[in-house]
């Protein structure tokens, strides 16, 4: 796209945002401050590099077979590496442990943080930080659809065991690359139909979690979040950590809650459980997805919900309390153009929130001026954000517009294509 084009709408668009007391150098300025956590799995369709042919499971899929899925960690990174150079900002990248890059065999209760030192001389090269994530999942030892709630004594020994040295390795990122590094944890146990003991699989996860935890380790390096979800495929009937336990078991331990946009009930506003959880809680987690009638992490797009996700933390002055990350995977596309899609999706939702006369707004609201807060959030829908998105992305050396799809269909071209 043209230079003086770009900078001629976006000099048009900052006048007309100045008349209603908006300024678009100062949005411009916050956007580059919010890091997103772009997630590595949607490169390869969740394979890892630890177990690559093992079956997934744990309720996870992948539907579609796009040609050139990466294989190798040199093809998995240089894909990412792809993949930021067209997204605007700095951010970090969330790992899987099934992603440790290591000469030797090793099963998830072995891990160590070395087994990660590609990823960290990776991370500094592209100046990113790293996230983490315990694999609870797409192994022989989830054991009846059980892991760390399993009422067999070594099963949950094995993932407990796991668990312990997912926060080491979280710790190391967080050492090695100078910024705080958010160990999530998620498992998939549950019944597939209704159980008799709803209370006693929560109990032994509340003692593994805390058994996991219980090692001291400070969070200028680390910290751990725990994610709930309604329900997965195959564990219908009884999801040991539901929303409500991980609610609760955040707000006890003053630990992360992690909140995935996929994991309601699809008539739910996930936005509202923002301002419900943060008086209360250290902050969250967001696994940003996009579920079409259930769980089904479709890439995501600027849709409804995603503007009201990124506008209420807008709104309520909650992103310093929130971090943002990525969750979905679909094979059906280009891998790196759906990181790029949903990367500046989400940028392009969090600036359309920041362009807004936020504190008039609320005080129209105080005011009971119900009538110029409906008019103004409607006029608003037609502001030229577009021309300021425009501009972020050119003074951050990026694409403007579609002009990144291009660097895409190169790649495919002559890298995953060539696989």
């Amino acid at each position: 796209m043209n230079e003086a084009n770009i900078k001629a709408s976006y000099e048009l668009a900052k006048d007309r945002y100045a008349a209603i007391g908006v300024d678009t150098e100062e949005a411009i300025a916050k956007l580059a401050t919010v890091p997103l956590s772009i997630h590595c799995w949607q490169g390869d369709d969740i394979h890892g590099f630890l177990f690559p042919n093992q079956e997934l499971t744990g309720g996870i899929g992948v539907s579609g077979n796009f040609p050139g899925a990466a294989t190798t960690p040199d093809e998995l990174s240089g894909d990412l590496s792809k993949a930021l150079s067209l997204i605007p900002g700095s951010h970090k990248v969330q790992l899987h442990a099934i992603y440790a890059v290591t000469d030797k065999k090793k099963d998830l209760d072995e891990l160590e943080p070395e087994d990660f030192s590609y990823w960290v001389d990776w991370a500094k090269q592209e100046k990113v930080g790293l996230d983490m994530n315990g694999t609870f999942f797409s192994h022989p030892m989830l054991k009846n659809g059980f892991t760390l709630a399993s009422p067999d004594k070594d099963t949950r020994d094995f993932w407990i065991e796991h668990g312990k040295r997912s926060r080491k390795i979280a710790e190391y990122f967080g050492k090695e690359l100078g910024q705080q590094s958010v160990n999530n944890f998620w498992i998939p146990d549950g019944y597939k139909d209704n159980p008799i003991d709803k209370l006693s699989p929560r109990m032994r996860l509340i003692k593994s979690l805390d058994k996991i935890i219980k090692e001291p380790i400070d969070e200028k390096y680390t910290i751990e979040a725990f994610e709930g979800k309604l329900f997965g495929t195959g564990v219908e009937s009884y999801t040991v950590g539901s929303h409500e336990f991980y609610d609760n078991y955040a707000l006890t331990r003053n630990k992360l809650w992690t909140i995935d946009a996929g994991h309601f009930h699809p008539t739910e506003d996930v936005s509202d459980k923002f301002s419900a959880f943060l008086p209360f809680g250290k902050g969250l987690m967001l696994h940003v997805s996009r579920p079409v009638r259930w769980d089904s992490d479709h890439v995501v797009i600027m849709d409804d919900a995603l503007i009201r996700m990124m506008r209420s933390l807008v709104r309520d002055d909650q992103l310093s309390k929130t971090n943002i990350g990525l969750d979905f995977f679909d094979a059906t596309i280009d891998r790196i153009a759906a990181w790029v899609i949903g990367a500046r999706a989400t940028q392009k939702a969090l600036l359309m929130g920041m362009l807004a006369p936020i504190e008039q707004l609320k005080e129209d609201e105080n005011a009971g001026d119900f009538t110029d807060r409906l008019a103004m959030t409607e006029e608003l829908k037609s502001y030229p954000f577009g021309a300021v998105w425009d501009e972020f992305c050119a003074r951050n050396n990026v694409p403007v517009g579609s002009d990144w799809f291009n660097e895409v269909k190169d790649y495919e071209k002559n890298v995953t294509f060539k696989r």
